[in-house]
Order: structure tokens, then C-alpha cells, then sequence
């Protein structure tokens, strides 16, 4: 939203107002790549790793990555020159932004490669690298699960679109933005990097199942709801009500095996007792 209101914010010709969207424009843009890499590291936690890697905090530490990591640079820069920042005319730096009215960004060519382009090239060297080994370990897995149904192409084809979504990997196309196939890669970077939020939402939220009914759950209503929540807290209630007549039941049980054991001994010992007088 702020990529999209900077020309008209931009036209105030506000000092201040200028410096404080080209930063907060910044900070946005490597919170989003952060974010990406953050994603990487938990994949190849979850599918390479797999084994001892307990992170105590695992999503506090995630957040003040997330999002400590953009705050840190871009008060740096503002901390060195804040007049990197500022607006203006037609612009167009590496294929990442473009813009034919006045715009509010960085200024400075060396701030720009060194905080932008540096910073989105090593995240996604690190999720291309996590992207092939991902795919290495689910191919592994794969062929060691013995499994009589044919391979699904369609399935293969619809995991490997959605983790270069999740990873951003599109983002990449920017930097192949020149020569003879500059115009058509400019479309690309833009079809596909301004829809990647749609991207990420269509593969991993509407897609899957599981995610399905947990709308169904906590976000529909009348006889839309979905009826596994009911069924659901029936069958744990009924089954805690069982479980708890079975405890009782076996109290019971025991109680009275107690007691005649009790008064088994007890009139045991009375014929002994009566015997020895």
C-alpha cells in the first residue's frame, strides 16, 4: 500500500514526509525479504534437519529477526546520511522499482546496492540453496516410502510452485531484467511478485484441507460451520463422561474387593479364634 500511495505522497514535496516513506518503503521491502529467509531456515528445520534442533523461544527469536534485523539497517542509514532518502524523477534501479512520476526511495546508488540489492541477493542465494535441498529430501523421502500408486506429476509440479512462492525465488527475475528480453522479464517480476501474497494464499491456505476446516470452524457460521468441531468436543465430552464411570466403576470395584477381603479375614480368624478357646 505505501509502494502504491508513495508518488501521491511524494507530490506534498514535504521534506520529512519524503524521508520518512523512502525509510519506512525500505524497512517493508527487507522486512519482506527477511521474512523469506526466516521461512528457509524453518524449512530446512522441519525437512533436512528434522532432528535436535529444539530452539528455545523459537518464535520470539523468529520475530526479532523478522522484524529487528530491517530496523537495524535502515537506522543505520539514517543514522549515517538520512538525505538518501529522498524524492525523485523517473526512476528505475536493478528492476526493483520503477516509477514514471516523482517517488520517494533511496538517492544514493552506494546505500541502494549495498542495503537493497546485497541484502535481496543473499537471501535468495541462501533460499535457492534451501530450495534445491528441500526438493532433494522430499525426492528421498519419495522413493524410500514404499508406495504401489504411480508418481503425481500435477502434485510434484504444484509443491515445487508453491515453495518458489513461499521463498520468493520470483524475485530473482530482477536481476535479469536487460538485454533483448528486458520488457518481458519486466512483466514477469511484476505479474508475479504483486501477486505473490495471492500466491502464498492460494498454495498454502485454500488448497490444503486442514486449513479448510479451520475456516469452517472459527470463521463460518449457520450451515456453514463444519460439524467436526461439534462431533468433535461430543466425542471428547462423551468420552471423558466413559472415562470417568470406568475409574469409577473400577474405584467401586476395588473398594469392594476390599472389603471382602477384609471381612474374609475377619470372619477367617473368628473360627480360629473360637477353635483355640
Amino acid at each position: 500500500m505505501l509502494f502504491l500511495l508513495n508518488s501521491w505522497l511524494s507530490s506534498f514535496s514535504n521534506y520529512g514526509l519524503c524521508i520518512a516513506t523512502a525509510a519506512t518503503l525500505h524497512y517493508f521491502l527487507l522486512a519482506s525479504f527477511t521474512w523469506m529467509g526466516l521461512e528457509a531456515v524453518h524449512m530446512y528445520f522441519a525437512l533436512v534437519k528434522v532432528f535436535n534442533i529444539y530452539v528455545p523461544s523459537y518464535i520470539l527469536k523468529f520475530c526479532a529477526a523478522g522484524w529487528g534485523i530491517p530496523l537495524v539497517i535502515v537506522s543505520l542509514v539514517l543514522a549515517i546520511d538520512k538525505d538518501v532518502y529522498g524524492s525523485a524523477g523517473p526512476i528505475e534501479t536493478a528492476g526493483m522499482l520503477k516509477s514514471t512520476d516523482q517517488f520517494c526511495w533511496l538517492q544514493n546508488d552506494v546505500f541502494f546496492y549495498v542495503t537493497v540489492v546485497a541484502f535481496v541477493l543473499l537471501i535468495l542465494l541462501s533460499n535457492i540453496s534451501v530450495f534445491v535441498m528441500v526438493l532433494i529430501q522430499i525426492r528421498h523421502m519419495k522413493t524410500n516410502k514404499q508406495s504401489t500408486s504411480s508418481p503425481n506429476s500435477l502434485q510434484d509440479l504444484r509443491a515445487v510452485a508453491s515453495l518458489t512462492v513461499l521463498l520468493g525465488l520470483t524475485w530473482s527475475m530482477g536481476f535479469f531484467s536487460f538485454g533483448p528480453g528486458k520488457v518481458a522479464m519486466m512483466y514477469l517480476f511484476s505479474i508475479f511478485n504483486t501477486l505473490q501474497g495471492f500466491f502464498v494464499f492460494l498454495f498454502h491456505c485454500l488448497m490444503k484441507e486442514n486449513v479448510r476446516k479451520q475456516w469452517k470452524i472459527h470463521l463460518c457460521c449457520g450451515r456453514f460451520r463444519h460439524s467436526d468441531y461439534s462431533d468433535w468436543s461430543h466425542s471428547v465430552t462423551m468420552s471423558g463422561k466413559k472415562n470417568h464411570l470406568v475409574n469409577t466403576d473400577s474405584v467401586a470395584s476395588d473398594e469392594t474387593s476390599t472389603n471382602r477381603k477384609v471381612s474374609d479375614s475377619s470372619t477367617g480368624s473368628a473360627p480360629n479364634h473360637h477353635q483355640r478357646a
